[in-house]
């Protein structure tokens, strides 16, 4: 005779209950993101990490985020002396640094410069998941543009869509940087990323006020990239100009070329190849242009002038000349590298995401191969305006979003739900 096994009456509903909960609960898990509060406003340079989510011409990209083609290829060291550059066709899941303005908004930071279009079949989940890569979320989108319904969108309707971005009064460790909006991708570790970008695992902790190294994909960091910083005055278009260690940027309506590195924080600035219509960049009461440098060796020394840019005033390039006796002459202007317009995407590119490090089997640590120069930040210890995790006894002026729950195993929901399928004996 074969034994029925019958459950306790209500004891299935009960488990079901609870296992529903559990299951709740794990709905609620959410990515997580580093916002800065802030009370002025000023504002500054920042990077998006953004992933190409189709094949996008170099022009496409720029106006998905209303910016400059060019800014675009100079911050990632892309030649833009191609023939026809910004009609250059970049292939999907190309990584990016694409550079903005961060502003201060409802006190908090965040970039609010970008408009999309509406076209037939979009959603609000798709244009902030597969669009804009995670940069923002479909909620985001929906507050921002005060959309009652989000299941009726117009075509043509225009979106206002804000993006995450943070300043920290451009320093780390009291070191000139820049911040990148940084999306996880499931193989990523914080490993990885401080590899990547030439950073420690404290750095981005602290950064991001992390209470552990344990990432979700989805969740935004801010990652500080090593720059350099111009000192122009505050009367200047241009004041406030950072550049991330490795790549360029052309300013002064294309009429100047700055760049940063490799291997140091000096600003180096000189006319750019795309000048077409611009005021003097001759330094007065001397043959100098903006970039010219001229050394003599002394008995006392080496003599230099320079004749340097200092920022862009109602159309007019400000230029100062500088004299000074150095130890030693300076060297050639090394510059960064530059690489021709990607075409295709590859494992082991820059732009690929970032698993732990790998080791060779002798105790070395190798980072991924680079192609497109990465932007790296000096290791150290946080900014002294950095984030601080909710909670905190310390008064910091930025915070974390963090979703407890997140770090909940996933096991314990598999555990759970074997044992409710299972017949409970009376």
């Amino acid at each position: 005779m074969k034994k029925i096994l019958k459950q306790k009456p209500g004891s299935f509903f009960s488990h079901t209950a609870l296992f529903l909960l559990f299951i709740a609960n794990a709905a609620l898990v959410t990515s997580k993101s580093t916002i800065e509060p802030c009370s002025n406003s000023d504002s500054c340079n920042a990077l998006l990490g953004y992933t190409l989510y189709t094949d996008l011409k170099v022009a496409e990209v720029a106006s998905l985020f209303q910016v400059d083609p060019i800014a675009i290829l100079t911050t990632n060291a892309i030649d833009f002396s191609y023939p026809d550059v910004e009609n250059h066709i970049l292939p999907s899941q190309l990584f990016l640094k694409i550079p903005i303005r961060c502003s201060c908004v409802d006190g908090i930071r965040k970039s609010v410069s970008t408009h999309y279009k509406t076209r037939p079949q979009d959603t609000l989940s798709s244009i902030a998941d597969s669009i804009y890569g995670g940069l923002v979320s479909a909620d985001q989108i929906r507050e921002a543009n005060s959309i009652q319904d989000p299941s009726v969108l117009d075509v043509g309707q225009s979106l206002m869509v804000p993006l995450p971005c943070t300043c920290f009064n451009g320093t780390d460790n009291s070191l000139p940087a820049i911040y990148l909006s940084y999306v996880v991708n499931p193989v990523d570790s914080l490993a990885g990323i401080a590899a990547r970008y030439s950073t420690t695992i404290t750095d981005l902790m602290n950064v991001n006020a992390m209470g552990s190294a344990a990432i979700t994909a989805g969740d935004i960091l801010a990652v500080p990239l090593s720059a350099c910083a111009s000192n122009f005055p505050k009367y200047a278009s241009d004041h406030g100009l950072i550049v991330p260690n490795g790549s360029y940027a052309i300013i002064a309506s294309h009429c100047v070329q700055c760049s940063c590195g490799p291997g140091n924080r000096n600003l180096y600035c000189m006319p750019s190849s795309l000048a077409v219509s611009c005021s003097s960049m001759q330094c007065k009461k001397s043959k100098l242009m903006v970039g010219n440098v001229t050394v003599q060796q002394s008995s006392g020394g080496c003599n230099v002038a320079s004749c340097s840019y200092g920022g862009i005033v109602n159309g007019t390039i400000i230029t100062w000349l500088s004299t000074s006796l150095q130890p030693r002459c300076p060297g050639p202007q090394q510059f960064p590298p530059l690489v021709a317009p990607p075409t295709r995407v590859s494992r082991d590119l820059d732009y690929a995401p970032a698993p732990a490090p790998q080791s060779d089997g002798t105790g070395t640590v190798t980072k991924p191969k680079s192609t497109v120069p990465a932007s790296g930040s000096i290791p150290g210890f946080p900014p002294a305006s950095g984030p601080m995790a909710i909670g905190s006894s310390s008064n910091g002026c930025s915070l974390s979003l963090v979703n407890p729950l997140a770090t909940v195993p996933a096991a314990l929901f598999i555990l759970l739900f074997t044992k409710l399928i299972m017949p409970l004996p009376l």
